[in-house]
């Protein structure tokens, strides 16, 4: 049987795949990934891209319907709407379910390891709370179309769709009245803010008419899509964060987590995985502002000693400024995987690291993009010679990190924990931290 694209067709949904999809299998046709539907139930689905090996397509109407299904909080996360969430027809419970089973698929198929996983929730997340899984997101960037209007993308698609009020965005966000307004020469307009400090920034992209009436403190422009350089046009260029017990300066482009519960959450996950000692020597891969880092350097005390490493200038920046505390933390900047070749074993190394080579250190964290680690990062803690005895690898991607666990475990890793956080609610993506040892 073969599928043209806009045929509705009945199927019944099976397995969650990774990417917000599931997973159907009719009899004598290819295998279709189904949004919109939930494991079990029979749905129609209009097929919306063919390929030679499967079809991709959105149910449209639900014959019968999971016990998990709710209806979507907001009137856009539908078929041929929004893209920016994925499960907002599921309870939160089932939405966890899910991503836990994506989790052990994951796993299996790429590390060869089978083991249970729970997502966990993040407070103001808990199931019982008024709005959970709503209102979390502190930073959204809405696409404009050429009339000017802000918006969000379709899935898979460049069409922008006029939303209005994005339900997951942090409320503080939705009070700018971002997409109230007409941004006539503008690619996009990007807003954050820090929940900790209240504290908001508005990154345009493009040559806005006016800027006058934005409600942010800070606002700042990127002259292009392709440049990461933020001028600010109005107030500062970062926020200050409150994670862990202290405050953070982040620069508007710098990465932080975007839901408000999740630096905290991943901070003691980091903690518990390495289990830091006075002396020890450690390195935070990836490092960003230095939230790992500087969760690190007070346990490790002066006799110690925190390397970071981070590509984003701005981020450096901040780390350091982070960091100024602790005089034996200190950041390098580079690409990881560059700074790793450069270095090669621990010991060596050059001035343009950034004060020295990398040490050897026992303990390692590494919180990379989602593409995962870098080969570099995976042959330096496989090293013969090397000295890491644990390593806590924080992912938002579960496919790229079952594929790491499973090269460090060719190299004498053990996989000894892995916690899941919910930390996207409504959408496919979850944040991990797993914790591996050497064997």
């Amino acid at each position: 049987m073969n599928y043209q694209a806009g045929q509705v067709i009945t199927v019944t949904a099976g397995d969650v795949a990774h990417g917000g999809w599931c997973v159907a299998r009719p009899d004598g046709g290819p295998v279709v990934f189904v949004r919109h539907a939930l494991p079990g139930e029979t749905v129609l689905a209009r097929v919306t891209e063919v390929t030679s090996r499967l079809a991709r397509a959105e149910a449209v109407e639900i014959l019968t319907p999971s016990p998990d299904r709710v209806r979507p909080p907001c009137p856009h996360a539908g078929p041929g709407a929004c893209g920016g969430c994925d499960w907002q027809h599921a309870t939160l419970p089932a939405q966890r379910s899910l991503k836990a089973a994506v989790i052990r698929q994951q796993l299996r198929r790429l590390a060869g390891l089978d083991r249970e996983i729970t997502v966990e929730a993040l407070p103001a997340d808990q199931d019982e709370e008024p709005g959970a899984g709503l209102g979390w997101r502190t930073r959204v960037q809405f696409a404009v179309r050429p009339d000017g209007v802000a918006g969000l993308r379709a899935h898979r698609s460049h069409e922008v769709i006029d939303i209005g009020e994005c339900l997951i965005a942090h409320p503080a966000i939705t009070e700018l009245g971002l997409t109230a307004r007409r941004w006539p020469a503008v690619a996009s307009v990007e807003a954050l803010v820090s929940a900790g400090s209240g504290e908001r920034a508005v990154i345009i992209t493009g040559r806005p008419a006016s800027t006058e009436g934005i409600k942010a403190d800070s606002v700042l422009r990127r002259a292009g899509a392709a440049n990461h350089r933020l001028t600010p046009v109005r107030g500062r260029g970062y926020l200050g964060q409150r994670a862990a017990g202290r405050d953070w300066r982040v620069s508007a482009g710098a990465f932080w987590q975007v839901h408000p519960g999740a630096a905290d959450a991943l901070t003691r996950a980091v903690m518990t995985a390495l289990e830091p000692r006075p002396q020890d020597v450690a390195l935070d891969l990836y490092c960003g502002a230095g939230l790992f880092a500087g969760a690190l350097a007070p346990a490790v005390g002066p006799a110690g000693m925190v390397v970071g490493v981070e590509a984003d200038a701005a981020a450096v920046r901040d780390a350091r400024h982070n960091l100024r505390p602790w005089p034996w933390a200190r950041v390098h900047r580079g690409d990881v995987a560059a700074v790793l070749r450069r270095d090669g074993q621990p010991g060596a190394g050059g001035p343009e690291a950034g004060g020295g080579a990398l040490p050897a250190a026992r303990l390692v964290v590494a919180d990379p993009p989602r593409s995962g680690l870098a080969r570099e990062v995976v042959d330096y803690l496989g090293a013969a010679e090397g000295t890491a005895a644990r390593f806590a690898y924080v992912s938002c991607d579960p496919a790229t990190l079952a594929r790491d666990i499973g090269l460090l475990a060719a190299r004498g890793w053990v996989l000894a924990d892995l916690r899941a956080f919910d930390a996207f609610p409504m959408t496919h993506h979850v944040e991990c931290v797993a914790t591996l040892v050497t064997g």
